[in-house]
């Protein structure tokens, strides 16, 4: 019981730390107190509608570019393999990483670019803290978080996106309805493909490739130094060669939870 504690701990305390190290500091005068306020936060689920049909489930990939370089184990796969899969970018990611944008945009049968923010800050209307990391705050940092990003993809050449993953992908009920105004749908997932990209490379794999007709995996294409990279790659030709049938968000019907989608 002790070690799987300790496990725990750990892995939690990695997802902190990879997802804070890269978040720029406020200047010392404008920096706000944060308190841990006891805030009621959401981690929606999504579905997509299944495809019924016995041997060929139907499932909806989709990939955080968070910060950090592309993982080209990953990126590589879904190009020779030819499978389509939804990537929610940030404005920071999109900076890094001109030749994989490249590559989403010369393979437009394959890639959907989705909005995940302007810098990685979790859409959270009220101060707190998610896995250690500062929340946007207010209604009008939570819009700027969703708008940045999406102004970034637009000056990148991206087509104008609809769907919106914050950070964490957790949120308050408020900023749901708030980030639902401005237009987007909210990408839950049902499938925790990589813990965070934390996980290593057999469990990932596996956790991927036990996918189910209706479901929508959650995984990272950021992280090309971590073990979790090639499980997922792993995982993309499991299921590709049990007839698996892979789709974008913007190609299917879907149900959220939360007010997420409808």
């Amino acid at each position: 019981m002790n070690r799987i504690f300790l496990v725990s701990a750990f892995l939690l305390a990695g997802l902190s730390t990879l997802c804070a190290a890269e978040t720029p500091p406020l200047p010392a005068a404008a920096a706000p107190v944060v308190k841990n306020l006891a805030v009621e936060l959401v981690e929606p689920h999504l579905h997509i509608a299944r495809s019924n049909i016995s041997g060929h489930a139907r499932i909806a990939l989709t990939f955080d570019a968070c910060m950090g370089q592309a993982d080209e184990r990953i990126l590589s796969t879904l190009v020779r393999e030819r499978i389509p899969a939804t990537i929610f970018v940030t404005a920071r990611w999109l900076k890094r990483n001109p030749a994989a944008l490249a590559v989403f945009l010369q393979n437009p049968d394959l890639f959907e670019l989705e909005n995940h923010g302007e810098n990685h800050i979790p859409a959270v209307d009220t101060p707190t803290l998610v896995y250690g990391i500062a929340s946007a705050g207010s209604p009008q940092a939570v819009r700027q978080e969703v708008e940045g990003g999406a102004a970034a993809m637009l000056a990148a050449g991206i087509p104008a996106p609809h769907w919106f993953r914050g950070s964490t992908a957790k949120y308050d009920l408020s900023a749901i309805g708030e980030i639902r105004a401005l237009g987007y749908r909210i990408a839950g997932y049902s499938v925790n493909g990589d813990g965070g990209s934390l996980l290593g490379a057999v469990i990932t794999e596996k956790r991927i490739a036990s996918a189910k007709d209706g479901d929508v995996v959650i995984s990272h294409i950021n992280q090309p130094t971590h073990a979790a990279g090639e499980g997922v790659a792993k995982a993309l030709v499991d299921l590709k060669m049990r007839g698996t049938e892979f789709v974008r968000l913007d190609d299917v019907e879907d149900m959220g939870d939360d007010k997420t989608t409808e």
